[in-house]
């Protein structure tokens, strides 16, 4: 599973990491992959030549409203997320092999990243159904520090990725479904519904894994949780939070509440 891991890794093109994905999970959850295996995946997963990659504080604006060009800007914003998503989720599953982990866990992001590939094949078919395509926009190039920042310590990792920036996922996705909703763009709030759905799952499967491992150690989970985001984040967390969301993926206000900008 860590050499099928580090070959979507070493992917360029969406469609074939997409693919790669699906038969990687595919042949993991039906048994013709049993090995957990060793590899050392890359530094940096391969990125097609577009879109163009710039640091975040020179991307720009999004326009708001519910414009063609502002709802293509959305989803193609979206599919850059969710192409980094199944980075992270083959990156954690090959990079942390040598940590005694149960089979569960690799049951577990398998799973993950079946759904992140899922994601970003329905929002860029949602772009192909209004006319754009991923990398017709720039994009940011901030998403995998979390990945650079958290690759020495799998607790670490499960800190930020899925209960820092997945949880903000649930924060923001609901107001962006019901922006599309009004504008009358049914189809592209269906898939971020879906999206959505998956997500919550996605933040429990990083907090039980996240507990596991606190247990492992004997460490407090909200103490640690807390430590880490502050040793390996940047800034606060920022408010508003999706309560709903977060508690229906067991991540209660008590872990983030204190680490709030406000």
């Amino acid at each position: 599973m860590a050499d099928a891991a580090c070959a979507v890794l070493a992917a360029a093109a969406p469609a074939e990491k997409v693919a790669l994905s699906r038969a990687a999970a595919a042949g993991w959850q039906s048994g013709a992959i049993t090995e957990i295996g060793r590899a050392a995946p890359p530094e940096r997963p391969a990125r097609p030549a577009q879109p163009l990659l710039l640091p975040p504080r020179d991307m720009p604006r999004r326009r708001a409203g519910g414009s063609a060009a502002g709802r293509t800007a959305l989803l193609h914003a979206l599919a850059h997320i969710e192409l980094n998503a199944i980075d992270l989720a083959w990156d954690i599953i090959a990079r942390f092999t040598g940590e005694g982990l149960p089979r569960d866990f690799y049951d577990d992001w398998v799973s993950v990243a079946a759904e992140e590939a899922k994601h970003h094949a329905l929002v860029a078919a949602r772009l192909a159904e209004l006319g754009a395509a991923y990398g017709d926009l720039p994009a940011h190039d901030g998403l995998w520090e979390a990945a650079q920042a958290t690759a020495h310590d799998l607790l670490a990792r499960l800190a930020v990725v899925p209960l820092v920036l997945e949880a903000r996922g649930l924060d923001v996705t609901p107001a962006m479904i019901a922006r599309l909703g009004r504008f009358g763009d049914a189809e592209s709030a269906a898939a971020l519904q879906v999206i959505y759905e998956d997500e919550i799952g996605h933040v429990a499967t990083g907090l039980r894994w996240f507990a596991w491992l606190c247990a492992e150690r004997g460490s407090d989970p909200v103490a640690t949780y807390q430590q880490l985001v502050r040793r390996h984040f940047r800034g606060a967390l920022k408010p508003p939070f999706n309560r709903n969301g977060r508690d229906a993926a067991g991540l209660a206000e008590r872990y983030y509440a204190p680490l709030s900008s406000t």
